[in-house]
């Protein structure tokens, strides 16, 4: 079924919705999944994304993302130079991903104090976004929900656990998925919920003795 928002795109700071309102919302998630604004950023751009990104302000709406500015905030146009006010280096490379990516793709690693993340998404049309990689790991991610992100040893019972310790903070799951690089390492676990989740849910999921939590707010 083709929405009105397919029609006539969402609210934004044209020119185009694939180039910069789903830009900016993959710089909006990764922000969010590095725990705020990055000190840096290297940020790779791949097929059309590289081709033509600069021309219809890719980088500029991604870098506004990081800065935590919404695709339809005036200030994406200056972004680039308000990044360096703001003590947030930025640097530019074209690439070519292995595998299959969408045309309008981009990688990003960000460093906040001593962590370092790397999150690849994709702008999927009318400002849509799907975020497909973060730090190795295969994930998909539409950023319409309230998603919950950890990393948790990879061991029996630790779903369960994890959903249960949800269940008893009152958040719900929409959807969930789990992906780990070996049997026996590490995983990690996306749930995208119905609401966002409360500190409590948050520390509840951090004391089952996970690497890493981020609770990232909607934004699509």
């Amino acid at each position: 079924m083709v929405s009105l928002l397919d029609i006539i795109g969402p609210v934004m700071v044209g020119p185009s919705s694939s180039h910069t309102a789903g830009a900016c919302r993959i710089g909006l998630f990764a922000r969010a999944l590095a725990g705020g604004q990055p000190g840096s950023a290297r940020v790779e751009l791949h097929g059309s994304f590289a081709r033509t990104g600069v021309g219809h302000g890719t980088d500029r709406a991604i870098v506004g993302g990081l800065l935590g500015f919404q695709p339809d905030d005036e200030r994406l146009r200056a972004s680039l130079e308000l990044a360096r006010e703001a003590g947030l280096d930025v640097s530019f490379a074209n690439t070519t991903l292995r595998g299959e990516h969408h045309p309008n793709t981009a990688r990003l690693t960000l460093t906040r104090g001593d962590r370092t993340i790397a999150v690849t998404g994709s702008s999927i049309g009318a400002g849509r976004i799907s975020i497909t990689g973060i730090d190795g790991y295969p994930v998909e991610i539409t950023g319409a929900l309230p998603t919950l992100v950890f990393v948790a040893p990879d061991v029996p019972g630790i779903v369960a656990a994890a959903t249960s310790a949800l269940a008893g903070e009152s958040a719900n799951i929409a959807t969930m998925r789990v992906s780990r690089r070996r049997k026996g390492g590490e995983a990690i676990h996306v749930y995208e919920l119905d609401s966002a989740p409360s500190d409590g849910a948050v520390e509840a999921i951090r004391a089952l003795g996970v690497r890493m939590v981020r609770a990232v707010p909607r934004v699509a």
